[in-house]
This record gives structure tokens, sequence and C-alpha cells, in this order.
């Protein structure tokens, strides 16, 4: 439940920012939201296929999305990471 409340203050906070839509992180953020809805309802239902997949799909837009923002701004992409309490890719 804290993931919850914790989703609820950065959305309140990207609320704020309603002219943002586009931007990188609000993608990212709206990414994060489906993905863990999904992984919930995939905790419920196994045999889910198409759901499967649909989290799949949104898992590499996230990924090239973050990989994008990691390149052009590093300082951003550390905010967003420390912010979603996403994992850090390891590089090779």
């Amino acid at each position: 439940m804290v993931k919850n409340s914790f989703i609820s203050i950065i959305s309140q906070e990207q609320e704020e920012k309603e002219e943002n839509k586009g931007s990188v992180e609000f993608q990212v953020f709206s990414f994060t939201n489906k993905i863990r809805r999904l992984t919930s309802h995939l905790a419920l239902h196994k045999k889910d296929f198409l759901s499967q997949r649909g989290l799949q799909k949104i898992l590499g837009k996230r990924q090239r999305l973050l990989a994008y923002l990691s390149k052009k701004n590093r300082v951003r992409y550390k905010k967003l990471i420390g912010q979603l309490d996403i994992r850090e890719p390891k590089t090779r």
C-alpha cells in the first residue's frame, strides 16, 4: 500500500503540470502505473496471456524512454528513477 500512496503523491505533482503530458517523465510515470496495475492483475489471472503480452510491450516502451532520458539528461533520469522507485538497469 505504500507504493499506492507514493504514486498518488507523484500524480498530484504531475497534475500540477497538466501542460507537460508529452514529457518523458510523465510518459514513464503513466507506463509505471500501468505496469503495476497489470502486475497485480496477472498475480490473480496467471493464464491471461494477452495481458502478459501487453505488459511486455509497455515494459519495452518504458525501457526505451528511460534509455533516451539517460542519454539526454542524466540528472532528470536519476531523479525520476528515485521518485518512481525503479531499479536502474545494469549497463555493460
